[in-house]
């Protein structure tokens, strides 16, 4: 692995290529996607709080997200981008969030100009704070950091809110600001993602890729040949492990086996495999010699 720090490598990776960012709700799916080739992951604020049973609006804090990211990054080597809400507070908490994400092991975060209680970014009833004031935090999250690669992005989510061209006047002010990048929530349609791309020319901008929201689904080149440096996809494969665990959950209740489920789960040989079992086998026996 690179001697790089992690934001170091996130920039690399997106200067290299369109990134594709997968949400990974836990630490053995950040390491299938590292398996699988990806060259970075995210942990959407979405994803965690529903593996713990809770709505996406804004209950967890900043030590629960670090932990979460602490973990992945503990097993993964892909470069992780966390999603961090609001922030958590004001400026001062957004700087003590930066501390804990850069400890954590994460590439960098993306911080939204929602108030609180904040809802996601593609449900209506929104409410946004100041340009100013986001432009605060993102000066607070600048200074903060103490690897200067590590990544700072700007959400706006004011095109659902205040209408398009707002959104790029927040996205403009918070450049000024000191934001590495940029994160255009609910974009409405592909003609929206190309002129907010030509409105922010030479900056790394982030598309949210979601399944079910107001944006359309569109293709990773495509959305590269317009511009855009990331493309996420944060609940993509929780909403399939959920449909598959929905799916042998019944068959237990109803059935009362599994055996129609079993060439769609992993064998015993694949998770071992994953989780380097054998690995970890050999060097318990060398250690006793």
């Amino acid at each position: 692995m690179s001697t790089a720090s992690p934001g170091r490598r996130l920039r690399d990776a997106w200067a290299a290529e369109t990134l594709a960012l997968p949400g990974v709700y836990c630490p053995l799916v950040a390491r299938l996607a590292q398996r699988i080739g990806f060259r970075a992951c995210y942990l959407s604020g979405a994803a965690l709080s529903a593996t713990l049973g809770l709505p996406d609006i804004g209950l967890l804090g900043a030590s629960e997200f670090a932990a979460a990211a602490r973990a992945i990054t503990a097993v993964c080597d892909l470069p992780l981008l966390c999603d961090a809400d609001t922030g958590f507070g004001e400026a001062l908490h957004v700087e003590r969030t930066v501390k804990l994400y850069e400890a954590a092991g994460a590439a960098g975060l993306h911080l939204e100009d929602q108030q609180m209680p904040k809802r996601c970014g593609h449900l209506s009833g929104k409410s946004l704070i100041a340009p100013q004031e986001m432009a605060a935090k993102v000066r607070a999250a600048v200074a903060a950091r103490r690897d200067p690669d590590f990544v700072i992005i700007a959400r706006t989510d004011a095109r659902g809110v205040e209408g398009f061209d707002a959104a790029v006047e927040r996205a403009r002010l918070y450049v000024q600001a000191g934001a590495d990048a940029l994160f255009p929530e609910a974009l409405g349609d592909a003609q929206e993602f190309a002129s907010f791309a030509q409105a922010l020319p030479n900056v790394p901008l982030l598309a949210n890729m979601t399944e079910f929201g107001k944006s359309p689904l569109l293709d990773r080149a495509e959305l590269a040949a317009l511009g855009y440096r990331m493309v996420l996809y944060p609940v993509s494969g929780l909403r399939a492990a959920l449909r598959a665990t929905q799916k042998v959950l019944q068959d237990l209740w109803i059935k009362g086996h599994q055996r129609d489920q079993i060439d769609q789960m992993f064998t015993r040989r694949e998770l071992y495999d994953l989780l380097d079992y054998e690995g970890y086998d050999s060097r318990d026996r060398a250690y006793f010699g």
